[in-house]
């Protein structure tokens, strides 16, 4: 068995989605697609929740333009708009039409997750015809969670036999959601963003997999944003923990919780380019004596820098830091980087205004807080002073944390890093 991911740029159009069923008909195994949304489609459902939440009546109008771009790109594949097609999009139009819930998480939820539906319908559909033995899964059903909206965490007690119990009977092709997944409680939820890539880990970890291939619109995993940096180096082959820490850190490539699960039962992932399935791509694997030196550098953009002190001027001891954490936890904050004083608590975050200000006005109460907003964190993994210098430049650093193999800095943000890889 093998576990390929297809991500939104894989499934944009109708000659992406026929270059999908080329690269799966080099492959006689039985093989596992989790698909993602197709194209911006969760970055267009991202704009239908907010309004939907708002209840503004441009969720409908917002929602037009989704339902155009998947039923163009099916009378294009098939000739027709494809009926499980038409039926995910009109669980959409009810869902904006109906009473929205008091957490925005939850509403963010229930419509972004349906982007996945979306494209299993149209993509599935279509491979179905090309093998008509494929069948389509149900993600919901079988990736069960907690309830922690947006970053919903795996009950692997749960998920694990459910997986294993549909794959008993063989079958060359089965096609499924990623990014998605259903609480315990009977609530949709997603697994953040990039979650797809989790949900092939996931399933590979299920089923022993062989391997597990991430098909991408780069040549593999790259040492740095090519966006962003003029000369990028593709890493060949890296270590779990390698792959790990960059992920951790922000690499946009693969989502940080994949590979402890392909880890644990040592399945290869391979990061490979959709226009050039032959090309080697990156493999993460285990080291067996592999040293990798090449610097990897990773630009998180719009961070928020907060500075947290006691207001009698008394050290940050564990029961302070114990009631910060437990407010992080509760409004769902997560922390790229974190220092501690004597008397100060600073953590580097996600500028997420709402959260933000929820923490702002909680924490005033028992401490003095500032902030500064418009700041980048820099991480460089393999650093040496040169490349700190190169991407540094004459910037503020405000706040500085080294250990043997990486660095990260917070930075004043500026538009354009334009460095070399």
């Amino acid at each position: 068995m093998k576990v390929f991911k297809f991500g939104g740029a894989s499934v944009k159009d109708a000659e992406s989605v026929r270059n999908v069923a080329r690269i799966l008909s080099g492959y006689s195994d039985s093989v596992c697609v989790v698909l993602s949304a197709m194209g911006k489609t969760t970055n267009a459902l991202e704009k239908v929740a907010q309004a939907w939440f708002d209840r503004d009546i441009a969720a409908s109008s917002r929602l037009d333009a989704v339902e155009e771009f998947h039923t163009s790109i099916s009378q294009e594949l098939l000739g027709e708009t494809v009926p499980q097609l038409a039926i995910e999009l009109q669980t959409l139009r009810s869902l904006v039409h109906s009473e929205p819930p008091p957490l925005f998480d939850s509403a963010y939820d229930r419509i972004v997750s349906r982007g996945e539906f979306l494209s299993t319908a149209l993509v599935g559909a279509y491979l179905q015809k090309q093998q008509p033995g494929a069948r389509i899964l149900d993600a919901s059903q079988l990736v069960i969670t907690d309830e922690s909206f947006r970053n919903a965490h795996i009950n692997w007690n749960e998920t694990t036999p459910r997986i294993r119990a549909v794959f008993k009977d063989h079958h060359t092709l089965t096609i499924t959601q990623g990014f998605i997944g259903f609480s315990l409680s009977g609530h949709p939820v997603t697994l953040g963003r990039e979650g797809s890539d989790f949900s092939a880990a996931i399933f590979a970890f299920a089923l022993d997999a062989e391997e597990v291939i991430i098909w991408k619109d780069v040549p593999g995993l790259l040492n740095a944003d090519p966006r962003l940096f003029k000369h990028t180096k593709k890493l060949d082959r890296i270590s779990y923990r390698d792959a790990i820490e960059l992920a951790y850190f922000g690499a946009s490539v693969i989502h940080p919780k994949t590979i402890q699960p392909l880890q644990n039962k040592r399945i290869p992932l391979y990061i490979k380019p959709f226009a050039d399935p032959e090309a080697s791509g990156t493999l993460i694997c285990n080291p067996d004596g592999l040293v990798n030196t090449v610097p990897s550098y990773i630009v998180k953009p719009d961070q928020v820098l907060v500075s947290i002190s006691p207001l009698d001027f008394s050290f940050i001891a564990e029961h302070g830091l114990h009631t910060i954490f437990g407010l992080l936890s509760h409004i769902g904050i997560h922390i790229n980087m974190m220092q501690n004083s004597a008397i100060s608590f600073s953590i580097c975050i996600d500028d997420q205004d709402d959260k933000l200000q929820r923490l702002l006005k909680t924490l005033s109460s028992d401490f003095r807080v500032r902030y500064n907003r418009g700041m980048e964190l820099i991480t460089i993994r393999y650093y040496n002073q040169r490349a700190i210098n190169k991407l540094v430049g004459e910037r503020n650093v405000l706040l500085e944390q080294k250990s043997r193999l990486t660095v990260q800095m917070v930075v004043e943000q500026k538009k354009d890093v334009n460095g070399d890889g």
